[in-house]
């Protein structure tokens, strides 16, 4: 009987230390115990930027140089249920939007009620404002009441502005600013060798002025 137990007991041991050994290889397989995340995520959320970087967002004012009024009427549909856009149109949820750009940012359509976020904001309705207010309003002005999330692509935006802009205001567009120019070739190089002859031509000028005061 003894036996019997020593024997139950010893498989018991060895089972423990197996499913223990396995533990600690799967740990290590799978990263479980590693504070860094993996070096490829499993998959990407759309609409996520990445935290590792990525290409910078394209200037409003370049692609504003290429924007499609038509596809702007088209992605102000979207816009259609609060806003009216054409000459003499009523205020709905939203105020009237004609001839908006160039206006008072919250002052635009008389009679409107704005909100205090809105109409206490400041300035004009330039492409910049405009832009940063349709890619995200209650960033823009925080306690605004308008509930639209926003319009997250660029290209919607640019495209959306160059309507807004014909329907009354006709603002000219804003130069897209200049590209940088690359760095001539070995210029890098070529700055502390530069700076290695001006040390070297300022050593006998600085010896022959110690000479002379002595």
């Amino acid at each position: 009987m003894e036996d019997r137990f020593n024997t139950i007991a010893g498989w018991a041991l060895f089972s423990g230390i197996v499913a223990l050994g396995l533990s600690s290889v799967s740990g290590h397989f799978f990263g479980a115990d590693k504070v860094h995340r993996p070096h490829k995520m499993g998959y990407e959320i759309e609409g996520v930027v990445s935290s590792e970087g990525g290409a910078a967002e394209v200037p409003i004012e370049t692609l504003l140089a290429t924007a499609d009024p038509v596809k702007g009427e088209a992605v102000f549909k979207k816009c259609g249920s609060c806003h009216t856009i054409n000459q003499g149109g009523a205020n709905g949820i939203g105020p009237n939007l004609f001839g908006i750009m160039g206006k008072p940012v919250g002052k635009h359509a008389a009679g409107f009620a704005y909100s205090p976020a809105l109409s206490g904001h400041g300035g004009n309705w330039d492409f910049a404002n405009m832009d940063a207010w349709l890619k995200a309003p209650k960033k823009f002005a925080d306690g605004t009441k308008m509930t639209f999330a926003g319009l997250p692509s660029a290209e919607d935006r640019a495209n959306i502005l160059v309507y807004l802009n014909a329907q009354g205001s006709n603002l000219p567009l804003p130069a897209a600013p200049a590209a940088a120019a690359p760095a001539p070739e070995g210029s890098e190089a070529a700055a502390p060798a530069s700076g290695a002859a001006s040390e070297a031509a300022a050593a006998p000028s600085a010896a022959a002025s110690g000479a002379a005061a002595h």
